[in-house]
């Protein structure tokens, strides 16, 4: 038998690449299994394997730190202990203000406010005199940073420090720099630009200098010597600044580089070219600043695409299709021109007329230019303060001689680095892009936090876009992290609004009163990612913005005193298909029903949460309020038999979803939802509000053949819709393009929103049958509604146990008409249980296993 061994230590919710510089004391230890392995031995001296089983103790997540030690476990009939587990590290970046000894520097010119200024590059040499034991540098900027020692880059981040609410919390990043050190000489080196601090941010033309009027630097390199001694090389009036080569870094408009103005040496020892100057010391950061290592993974550079195809315009334009609606940028490899040529890069999702589809960006170029030095040998440029969304880039100016140009640009797709968790594929390939499409919004919208759209001049954090989304997006990816600390600002933001929410966070839209305040993500998105890891933490963490909104609405002063206010601006179930295109607030559903549905909702969650916080007082006062404005929402907006007021697929979709209707109604609801779908063909008739409730409404109601007739649909407003335009993102509305291949007329229109990809979750747990049970995947159960002639779907997940997969296949049984074989395989994960419900003659049948690898069948009639 081989020994046990445990495997996959780590440390909260960090993955294992990111635990330098950490902001954690006693962070928590997590491991997911371990494995035994039986062999047998003939006499002959073979070996055979017997069985490979996987177990672990019962105490294996989110273990309280016990002390700097590995780990090691007591098998189950053992007297020894296993070996110790491979070492896991986690290291403490600077904890306290004091721990910064660096000050905050800036570029003497960095005040003005009026337009858009280059980047700054800053330098400082200094000596080591001796042998390097270790080194870090913790730093960070009020603007965005790149950073190089001795002429090489710093790290893999992208747009560091990235998007805070920075008038309450800036993030610094901690990198190991020893490789990069030498004995004498050094220097180092970080370009500084505007981003989202001070650069031009908001639709409407934005707004600049929204968090401050000038760039700074702080930085602080720290190397401990051979024999002990640590020096440190802090920012201070001693360092130089000079302009550089990056003359526009805008978050909208893009970047001009200009290679001529290129300060050759600028961060290697020795002396650099340029008229530098010595850098401006202002005062430090607030105190109520709070400077920290934050929790989310960093934005990284993570794939590369090549473009699929060149196509020459009506007007003779230059276009590169790359296949793929995404975020990040165009990176030259190789262009070879003479001097003072500027290749311009422009960039967009989408065609229209064959030409390239700006119009939806408004406000925003989408540009990259860069200006060729004319060196003998091939230039290379991309881009390091700016990205965009697109599939199209049409490059104007391209030298003659600059070779094959399919070969010498590639697409750099960006992201925050969250761990890919959940997967899902069926017999229907329509539903199968559709998913595709799904986690590819995703990952262009959660770019240092989750936003609306990556391309137009918004690409803020809204929250109504997350509220409905966050389940979905906790399954594909590991979003704990970044959500933590967005949700922190959200919190601050929401201070600083007397308790109501912002739209946006961080909040750049302090000006516009007129928005109304919908804003359960307070309540909606901690609570998922509770369900997601069964971590308390999160919802300790936003416990008080919970209370404080709930305590916050305005509420209704003629009569039904629970509910909302009705003369409130509601964004209510936003983009609703028969809203005109210049109005997506108008649509069918009265918001107030709506908004009230969400409210009760909210409610609902929230006594919950305070019942698991210990907060009796409040779950109890919380339980008797969401009590009283369901009651005064039945008295408002449904009939004694369960019919609705508003006569729609939302608002039928809410009622079943959150328990607004008594028992004896919700079988008559879900008859009048059905025949609406029916009536309307089956096309989708919910905005943002309705969209992730509507088929599993239909299910819940035993109308499985409905819901699967509007997943399935191709007709405009519907999922697949886009994919028969070619979609590979999900569509901010139901018809951003029209049949006819023109761009909606309305002034919002984007081609990458994950709003409508909600509907992820319902092909998770109904299509592939996968459902948790219990928060952190403790108990799942496994039961597939099949429809719509699919045969086979297959889901897996990496949940904090390990992974859990769902996979169901029907085979035809030749010898009986409409029979099948139904098989169904799922892999349980270790210390914990699930529930697979087969059909039977009689009804279904429920079978309880735990972990390991099963696999069951059963008789199956369409």
């Amino acid at each position: 038998m081989a020994a046990l061994k445990v495997i996959d230590v780590h440390f909260e919710h960090y993955r294992t690449k990111d635990t330098l510089g950490v902001h954690e004391t006693t962070p928590r230890l997590s491991w997911q299994e371990y494995e035994v392995k039986l062999s047998k031995i003939s006499s002959d001296g073979q070996v055979q394997d017997v069985c490979c089983e996987k177990k672990v103790s019962i105490d294996t997540y989110l273990v309280l730190w016990p002390r700097e030690e590995p780990i090691r476990v007591l098998g189950k009939g053992k007297t020894q202990h296993t070996a110790w587990s491979e070492p896991a590290t986690i290291e403490a970046g600077l904890l306290e203000r004091k721990e910064w000894s660096s000050q905050l520097i800036s570029a003497p010119w960095a005040e003005e406010t009026d337009k858009p200024l280059p980047e700054d590059l800053f330098r400082k040499t200094f000596n080591i005199s001796s042998n390097i034991q270790s080194a870090r540098l913790y730093i960070t900027a009020q603007g965005l940073y790149e950073a190089e020692l001795n002429g090489k880059r710093i790290g893999n981040y992208f747009l560091a420090p990235g998007w805070s609410s920075y008038d309450a919390r800036l993030t610094y990043q901690t990198y190991d720099v020893a490789q990069l050190l030498c004995t004498g000489e050094n220097c180092l080196g970080v370009r500084v630009a505007e981003g989202w601090f001070k650069g031009r941010i908001g639709f409407g033309g934005g707004k600049r200098n929204t968090w401050g009027s000038r760039t700074t630097l702080l930085a602080q390199l720290e190397v401990k010597l051979q024999d002990g001694t640590v020096q440190v090389i802090h920012t201070d009036n001693t360092w130089s600044v000079v302009q550089g080569p990056t003359r526009l870094a805008e978050i909208y408009d893009g970047e001009k580089y200009d290679a001529r103005a290129e300060v050759p040496g600028w961060s290697s020892p020795g002396d650099a070219s340029g008229e530098w100057v010595c850098a401006q010391v202002l005062p430090m950061l607030a105190e109520s600043i709070e400077l920290t290592a934050g929790y989310s993974e960093p934005v990284r550079r993570i794939e590369t695409s090549k473009p699929i195809q060149l196509i020459i315009t009506p007007s003779g334009k230059t276009i590169l299709d790359f296949g793929q609606n995404l975020v990040g940028y165009v990176r030259i490899k190789a262009v070879k021109g003479p001097r003072g040529v500027t290749v311009t890069l422009t960039h967009a999702e989408v065609l229209e007329a064959n030409e390239l589809g700006t119009r939806p960006l408004r406000f925003c170029k989408a540009q990259d230019m860069y200006t060729l030095k004319g060196d003998e040998e091939a230039e290379r440029y991309e881009p390091r303060f700016t990205f965009h969304g697109f599939r199209y880039v049409q490059i104007d100016d391209w030298p003659s001689t600059a070779g094959n140009l399919l070969e010498a640009v590639e697409a750099v797709v960006c992201y925050t680095d969250m761990e890919e968790r959940g997967t899902w594929a069926c017999s229907h390939e329509g539903l199968n892009k559709l998913f595709s499409n799904v986690r590819w919004s995703m990952r262009g919208n959660f770019l240092s936090i989750p936003t609306d759209c990556p391309q137009r001049d918004e690409r803020m954090g809204w929250t109504g876009d997350l509220a409905v989304f966050s389940p979905t997006a906790n399954y594909i990816y590991g979003c704990y992290s970044i959500l933590r600390d967005w949700l922190k600002d959200l919190w601050y933001d929401q201070q600083q609004m007397g308790g109501t929410p912002p739209v946006v966070s961080p909040n750049n839209l302090k000006s516009h009163k007129t928005w109304g305040k919908p804003h359960d993500v307070t309540v909606l998105a901690p609570w998922a990612l509770w369900e997601e890891t069964a971590d308390p933490a999160i919802l300790s963490q936003q416990y008080t913005s919970m209370l404080a909104w709930l305590a916050n609405i305005p509420k209704n002063k003629r009569g039904s005193i629970h509910l909302w206010d009705p003369d409130i601006f509601q964004f209510a179930d936003w983009l609703d298909p028969s809203a005109p295109p210049e109005e997506p607030m108008k649509a069918t559903t009265d918001p107030s029903l709506v908004a009230n549905a969400y409210l009760i909702h909210s409610l609902d969650i929230t006594a919950r949460i305070a019942e698991i916080l210990g907060q009796a007082d409040d779950a109890a006062r919380l339980n008797s309020e969401a009590a009283r404005a369901r009651l005064e929402f039945a008295a408002e907006y449904v009939s004694l038999n369960g019919l609705l007021v508003s006569d729609t697929q939302t608002a039928y979709a809410l009622g079943i979803c959150f328990d607004l209707l008594r028992p004896h109604q919700v079988a008559h609801a879900g008859n009048r939802l059905a025949e609406i779908a029916r009536c309307n063909r089956f096309r989708v008739g919910t905005g943002f509000a309705g969209t992730p409730f509507i088929c599993e409404a239909l299910v819940k109601t035993g109308h499985n053949d409905i819901a699967y007739a509007m997943l399935l649909n191709q007709s405009c407003p519907s999922w697949l819709y886009p994919i028969t335009m070619d979609a590979t993102t999900i569509w901010e509305r139901w018809d951003s393009m029209l049949p006819d291949g023109s761009i909606n007329p309305g002034e919002m229109t984007s081609f990458n929103h994950y709003a409508y990809g909600a509907i992820a979750k319902f092909m998770v747990e109904r299509v592939a049958g996968l459902q948790q049970l219990e928060p952190g995947w403790k108990r799942t159960r496994v039961r597939p509604e099949m429809g719509g002639e699919l045969t086979w779907a297959t889901t897996q997940h990496l949940t904090p146990y390990g992974l859990v997969s769902s996979s169901w296949a029907l085979k035809e049984n030749l010898n009986e008409k409409g029979a099948f074989e139904l098989q169904i395989d799922v892999v349980v994960p270790p210390t914990t249980t699930m529930e697979v419900i087969l059909p039977g003659a009689s009804g279904p049948k429920t079978e309880v296993v735990g972990s390991g690898k099963w696999s069951f069948s059963a008789r199956y009639e369409r």
